[in-house]
């Protein structure tokens, strides 16, 4: 096997939609997904898995219903599973997410912000 390293800045160029994760690579039962956001997604869980943020450049909140959390550029979250959240972004922000393979963005939500679940970049 040819080993390589994944430049994310890279990827990142390869893409310019909102709301649209695309994975990088797989480790065991987990993808790391980029993706690029602005304004509000939607309220939503995973009822199976943990998911984790990653902030690679600007800034993001989560919101859970109870309180508001910002993460900023080199900094992370993990959201257990079943916790309800949303994230919002003023300006762009990219972020690596780290979460079981095939989980679906807006959890049992849907909508017109659901990504496909199998889109490599």
């Amino acid at each position: 096997m040819n080993y390589q390293p994944i430049n994310l800045e890279e990827k990142l160029s390869r893409f310019s939609e909102h709301w649209s994760p695309k994975i990088i690579a797989r480790m065991n039962d987990c993808h790391f997904k980029l993706v690029k956001f602005r304004g509000e997604f939607v309220w939503h869980e995973h009822k199976d898995t943990d998911e984790a943020f990653i902030v690679l450049a600007g800034e993001m909140v989560i919101h859970f219903r109870n309180n508001d959390v910002p993460v900023k550029k080199g900094e992370m979250v993990v959201i257990p599973k079943g916790v309800q959240h949303k994230t919002s972004a003023q300006d762009e922000c990219q972020a690596m997410l780290v979460e079981a393979a095939g989980t679906v963005n807006t959890g049992d939500v849907g909508g017109d912000k659901t990504a496909p679940t199998d889109s490599w970049i």
